[in-house]
């Protein structure tokens, strides 16, 4: 029989119909009249006659036609929305919230698979996870390891032994045993009463990453979770059913805490969930409509889904992935603003580069002159300030390879423990099958990722310190031979003169996000968590540098193509004029003044899309 899901005033109601001829204002009117059934004291509504509604879907919130059929408009589990009239004229009527919204129509149900075994995974498969491009998959190693790891936890439960996380408190409350008929109940309180997070949800992407990285590391069988309930969370997670998770609230350490519980929150049925089918709804409906049944957590199995450093690490990938995409693209960036501002080749000199071989600072060299050597790839503007009596440029144009070179190492060393941290066992206690015992240890301690995404905000941001140095040379005419900021009839227009305001303002604004969050700690827990390393705010406030940085480029991408207006006919080289070009695919020349913001998001979004690679 076809069922419905539907919201009214925030209560989500299944009704049945078994004839789906009917129209959508019968359904709207059986969902109001359980609504009044179950809520009698609702204050407003009394009779179904009297009620005037409109009925809206949740994924792409469409309004219905109230007479047409449910059959020609909806599919089955579908979910939708009644809004009543009187609501939208009360003062207290809160909308219903959109978020997400913009994701619908970009989700498609990936169909290939990545293999997780809890050994192998890389920030790149992380970062894809998150977009919905693969599901997952046990390897056969794996399940073998979990069904090995949940023997021990049985064979502990029928021996009645006292074993921290299965049968006693947590923290403070270590030493407090829990009788067996309780143990279901204490993996369920700790969920619930962890499940304590606050601000703005996760998006799909990042839940998607922090679901993936939770799988990962149950699949290395140090969790004792049982091989049941991880596929159970392994169908929710290829069926893009995502938890609602807050972004705040992670001291990283005793690992992820209060993201991950909601996380778990949503797996046994509780709290909010996202679909692509359902938008945000109640989980349990959102895990009915895909045909999934929440979790009844075992012995142990809470603990196994809260503990851990996944929420920093899965933001990491994230920042360990932009990150190396901007820097790559800041170079080209930088090497366009060096021929606008008529700059020379020979600092980047490959025996300049070798008396000092840092490995990103002689990439970087490379970069630059595989753009900009003239004998490859001859330019015209190199070619008519050939014999200029300029000996040497500004730092900001000469040191690209050892600013920029720095920044590519700094992201190399953070990828490297990241991609250990994504692959490790940060439970506790740690359930050693072979051995056939568990032990208490500290590695759900965020200290390592904490510190390196630390590291990576500080390394990045100088890729837009830079930055914003070589936009100011092009708007100031003193500095470039151009127009001042780069438009005619100067006075009249104002061109890009607040464009680099911007850039200003964001790289402030870093220098602050910049202080690390890891050199802070607070004692939680009743002190039994007296050290923690604060690597959730680190992985948040690493990702709003980068994006920060993101738009630093952008705006001298912008600038540099603008300076490139005022010295046509002549050309650069070929790879430069393609980059030249691909902007102006998408952005016009600044002939005189106009709204500039999109052109920033235009080009923002090339970036983001990493287009400006060669």
């Amino acid at each position: 029989m076809p069922r419905y899901t539907v919201n009214v005033r925030g209560e989500w109601l299944t009704v049945p119909c078994k004839d789906a001829s009917k129209t959508i204002r019968w359904l709207g009117k059986e969902a109001v009249r359980r609504y009044i059934k179950n809520k009698p004291d609702n204050g407003m509504l009394d009779s179904v006659e009297n009620v005037k509604f409109n009925l809206r879907r949740c994924k792409g919130f469409g309004l219905l036609d109230l007479d047409d059929a449910i059959e020609n408009v909806l599919e089955n589990d579908e979910f939708i929305e009644i809004v009543v009239e009187n609501d939208m004229t009360s003062s207290n009527f809160i909308p219903s919230p959109y978020e997400g919204g913009h994701l619908y129509s970009k989700y498609t149900e990936p169909k290939e698979y990545i293999f997780v075994d809890g050994e192998s995974l890389t920030t790149e498969d992380v970062f894809r996870l998150g977009k919905g491009l693969y599901k997952i998959k046990l390897t056969t190693e794996a399940e073998s390891k979990v069904k090995q790891s949940r023997c021990l936890i049985e064979s502990i439960i029928q021996e009645q032994k006292v074993v921290y996380g299965i049968n006693t408190g947590f923290g403070k409350f270590a030493r407090t045993v829990i009788p067996d008929n309780k143990l279901k109940e204490l993996q369920e309180n700790l969920v619930r009463s962890h499940a304590a997070g606050v601000g703005e949800p996760l998006s799909p992407e990042r839940t998607r990453m922090l679901f993936a990285l939770r799988i990962n590391v149950l699949a290395k069988g140090y969790s004792g979770i049982s091989l049941e309930t991880l596929q159970q969370a392994i169908n929710a997670f290829n069926a893009s059913c995502l938890p609602y998770v807050p972004e705040k609230g992670t001291v990283g350490a005793s690992g992820d805490l209060a993201p991950l519980s909601h996380l778990a929150l949503g797996l046994i049925g509780e709290g909010k969930m996202w679909s692509p089918k359902s938008g945000w709804a109640d989980a349990k409906y959102v895990l009915q409509a895909h045909g999934l049944k929440p979790v009844s957590l075992k012995p142990k199995e809470g603990l196994a889904l809260i503990n851990g450093t996944q929420l920093i690490t899965s933001l990491g990938c994230e920042a360990i992935e932009r990150a190396n995409a901007i820097a790559k693209q800041a170079d080209i960036v930088a090497a366009l603003t060096l021929e606008v501002l008529k700059g020379t080749v020979k600092a980047f000199d490959a025996d300049i580069h070798a008396a000092r071989p840092h490995p990103g600072q002689k990439e970087v060299a490379f970069r630059f002159r595989s753009l900009l050597d003239s004998h490859h790839h001859p330019s015209e503007i190199a070619e008519s300030h050939k014999f200029c009596d300029k000996v040497q440029d500004a730092y900001t144009l000469r040191c690209c390879p050892q600013v920029h070179g720095v920044v590519n190492d700094t992201i190399a060393f953070v990828k490297n423990i990241i991609v250990t941290e994504v692959n490790s066992a940060t439970d506790n206690p740690m359930v050693l099958s072979e051995r056939g015992e568990t032990i208490s240890g500290g590695n759900f301690h965020g200290e390592y990722p904490a510190k390196a995404l630390d590291y990576l905000a500080i390394g990045v941001h100088e890729l837009a310190s830079i930055s914003e140095r070589r936009i100011e040379r092009l708007c100031n005419p003193s500095l470039s031979e151009l127009p001042a900021f780069l438009v005619t009839e100067g006075g009249l227009n104002s061109g890009f003169m607040i464009a680099h305001c911007t850039a200003a303002s964001l790289v402030s604004e870093n220098k602050v996000l910049c202080h690390p969050s890891s050199v802070d700690s607070l004692s939680t827990s009743a002190a039994t968590e007296d050290h923690v390393s604060m690597g959730g705010w680190a992985a948040r406030k690493a990702l709003k540098v980068i994006e920060h940085v993101e738009y630093v480029i952008a705006i001298e991408l912008l600038a540099a193509c603008q300076g490139m207006e005022f010295l046509r006919p002549l050309q650069t080289t070929a790879p430069l004029e393609k980059v030249y070009e691909l902007v102006r695919s998408v952005v016009r020349p600044w002939i005189k003044d106009r709204f500039m913001a999109p052109d920033i998001e235009t080009i923002y979004q090339l970036l983001r899309d990493q287009k400006v690679a060669l």
